[in-house]
């Protein structure tokens, strides 16, 4: 079967950017792209008694608005993404962006989802948009992968995997990191932040269970001394010039700590790189 990659647009650069990091991520693969366009009619508010309906002039209005968009995205991956393995889909629609997503993903067989991290306000205090958080933190369907501000995509070497080992592994989680080393041939960088350099017997048993896991690609391990996990993470990846992070986003807990707004602004994360939030 087709890979089926959901990639939400409000048709800003940073959306576009995030298309074609997608479309080169998935360049050999053969993939179905469904490009979703959630519009807005600026007359009514959550506050308002009337929800509008298809048929209404200001509805159509937007609707078509966006149907117009698509044509001119669709214009510019054609010049320049030519690709016979991948098919384009539209979806314009009025909803809540999260709601627009999880209907789209039950529908359509999603696999994977891809956002920019910014949106057509581009707030240069916000490090990741309010939609994409959001959307890591949420979307618990299929893995979401976020795509920062003018990232361009390169041939990848290392995508590094935070994790303390306290919860075990499965296979179906992992699935889509293992996915993208072997189409690449990707070392895994598995990190380890010590509070304890020693692993205990817990610890060592989930090391021993990734190991499995990953039996089929190139990993290593690493540990490195922090006692703040995010500035670790930081660390670690501008020392190496990373080009991923993926991490499994169990229970909203490693998400909120690690990889909320706050946070990532206050360790000057700047979003430099791609972050893939496993479920």
């Amino acid at each position: 079967m087709d890979k089926r990659i959901l990639i939400p647009t409000d048709f800003s650069k940073n959306a576009l950017n995030a298309i074609r990091y997608a479309l080169n991520l998935y360049k050999e693969i053969k993939c179905e792209f469904y490009f979703l366009n959630v519009f807005r009619l600026y007359s009514y508010n959550t506050d308002s008694l009337f929800i509008p309906e298809p048929g209404s002039g200001e509805y159509e209005v937007a609707k078509k608005n966006s149907e117009e968009e698509f044509i001119k995205l669709l214009d510019i991956l054609e010049l320049h993404h030519d690709n016979t393995k991948h098919s384009y889909h539209t979806i314009s629609t009025y909803n809540f962006l999260s709601e627009a997503i999880k209907q789209t993903i039950a529908e359509k067989d999603i696999d994977l989802v891809v956002m920019g991290t910014q949106g057509t306000t581009g707030a240069k205090n916000v490090i990741f948009g309010t939609n994409t958080v959001q959307a890591m933190e949420k979307i618990r369907e299929c893995p979401v992968l976020a795509i920062p501000e003018n990232i361009r995509f390169y041939s990848l070497k290392e995508i590094v995997f935070p994790t303390d080992y306290t919860s075990a592994f499965k296979r179906k989680e992992l699935k889509y990191l293992i996915e993208i080393s072997k189409i690449h041939n990707v070392n895994i960088r598995i990190l380890y932040i010590a509070k304890n350099s020693e692993l205990n017997e817990k610890q060592v048993n989930n090391q021993k269970l990734l190991e499995a896991i990953l039996s089929e690609v190139s990993y290593s391990f690493h540990t490195l001394s922090k006692k703040n996990v995010a500035d670790g993470i930081t660390t670690f990846v501008e020392s190496r010039n990373s080009d991923m992070i993926a991490f499994i986003n169990k229970k909203h807990i490693f998400f909120n700590n690690i990889f909320s707004k706050p946070l990532v602004k206050e360790i000057g994360y700047k979003a430099t790189i791609p972050i893939l939030a496993l479920h």
